[in-house]
C-alpha cells in the first residue's frame, strides 16, 4: 500500500509542478516580468512551504535540531541534487540572467548571517525578525530589478505572449490553477515523505536517517520537480531562480518562522560537517555562476558533494 501511495504522491508532484511552471509563465508574460523573478518569488516561496511546515512543527514540539537540520539538509540538496540534476539532464544551459552579478550576494549573505547567529548556539526571536527582514529586502530587490527590463526584452515577451497565449488571460483561471498546482506539490511532497518513511521503517532503517535525510529530501522534492520541469521546457532562468529563491526562503522565512514560534538552540559542533557542507555548496554555486560553468562537469561535481554528505550522514549513525 505504501508503494501505491508513493507512486500517486509522485504523480501529484509532477502534475502540480507542470501547472506551476505553465501558469507562472503566463503571469510573467502578462506583466512583462522576467521568468527568473517569478521562479525566485512565487514558485520559490510556494515550494518552500513543506520545509516551513516541518520546521515550525518541530520547533513547536521543542525539537530545534530537527527544525534547523531540515533547513540545512534542504539547502544542500537544492544545490547539489536539484542544480546538479539540471546540469546533467539539460542539453545546453545558457541562462539569460547574469546570476553572479545580480544574485550571488543573495545566495551567500543568508548563510553568513546564519553562521553569525548560531555562534552562541541560539537563534532567538530577535534573530528571527532579522531573518524575515532579510527576505523582505530580497523581494524588494527582485521587484526593483524587474523594472529594469530593457525595451528589446519587452518586445520579445510581447511577441511570445501573442504566439503562446492564445486564450484570453483570466486571473480567476490562473489563480485557481496556480493554487491547485501548489496544493498538489505540497500534498504530494507530504504523502511522499510519509510513505517513504513507512517504507524505510519496513526495511529497518533508523529514525535518525529518516529524519535527517528523508525529511530533507522529501521537502526538497518540490524544488527538484519544479526545477527539472522548468528545465525541460527551456525555462532555465526560472529553474535556477527557484533554487536560489528557495534557499533564501529556507534560511530566512523557514528558520525565522520556526524561531518566532520558539527560539531554536543548536549544538554547532554536532552539526559542524553539515553546516560546512552547506557553506561549501553555496560557495560552489557562486563559483559556478561567476565562471558560467553551467555544464555536466559542474553537475558531476555537485553530485560528488552530495555523495560525501550522504555518506557522512549514514556512516555517523
Amino acid at each position: 500500500m505504501n508503494f501505491v501511495i508513493f507512486v500517486i504522491a509522485m504523480a501529484a508532484l509532477i502534475w502540480g509542478a507542470d501547472l506551476l511552471v505553465r501558469e507562472s509563465e503566463r503571469i510573467a508574460l502578462k506583466f512583462h516580468i522576467s521568468e527568473f523573478v517569478i521562479g525566485a518569488t512565487l514558485i520559490a516561496l510556494g515550494t518552500s512551504l513543506p520545509e516551513m511546515a516541518a520546521s515550525i512543527a518541530a520547533s513547536a514540539e521543542g525539537k530545534s535540531q530537527i527544525a534547523i537540520a531540515n533547513v540545512i539538509g534542504s539547502n544542500i540538496l537544492n544545490i547539489t541534487l536539484v542544480l546538479g540534476t539540471i546540469f546533467l539532464i539539460s542539453k545546453k544551459v545558457n541562462p539569460d540572467r547574469d546570476f553572479f552579478a545580480k544574485d550571488s550576494t543573495w545566495a551567500i549573505v543568508p548563510i553568513f548571517v546564519f553562521l553569525l547567529m548560531v555562534i552562541d548556539g541560539t537563534i532567538s526571536r530577535f534573530d528571527a525578525v532579522l531573518l524575515l527582514l532579510l527576505m523582505a529586502a530580497y523581494i524588494m530587490f527582485l521587484l526593483r530589478d524587474a523594472r529594469g527590463i530593457i525595451a528589446a526584452e519587452i518586445e520579445e515577451i510581447e511577441e511570445e505572449l501573442k504566439e503562446n497565449d492564445k486564450e484570453r488571460f483570466s486571473w480567476l483561471r490562473t489563480t485557481a490553477l496556480v493554487s491547485a498546482g501548489l496544493v498538489l506539490v505540497i500534498a504530494g511532497a507530504n504523502f511522499t515523505i510519509e510513505s517513504a518513511s513507512d517504507i524505510a521503517r519496513s526495511f529497518g532503517i533508523s529514525e535518525w536517517v529518516i529524519g535527517i535525510i528523508m525529511v530533507s529530501l522529501g521537502t526538497s522534492l518540490p524544488e527538484l520537480v519544479v526545477s527539472v520541469s522548468a528545465s525541460f521546457k527551456g525555462k532555465v532562468d526560472m529553474a535556477i531562480g527557484n533554487i536560489i529563491g528557495s534557499n533564501m526562503a529556507n534560511t530566512t522565512i523557514v528558520l525565522g518562522s520556526a524561531a518566532l514560534t520558539k527560539p531554536l538552540s543548536l549544538d554547532t559542533s554536532a552539526y559542524f560537517f553539515d553546516i560546512s557542507t552547506m557553506l561549501i555548496a553555496t560557495l560552489l554555486l557562486v563559483f559556478i555562476t561567476a565562471n558560467k560553468l553551467y555544464s555536466k562537469p559542474a553537475g558531476i561535481t555537485l553530485f560528488i558533494i552530495l555523495g560525501l554528505f550522504l555518506d557522512h550522514t549514514i556512516s555517523s549513525i
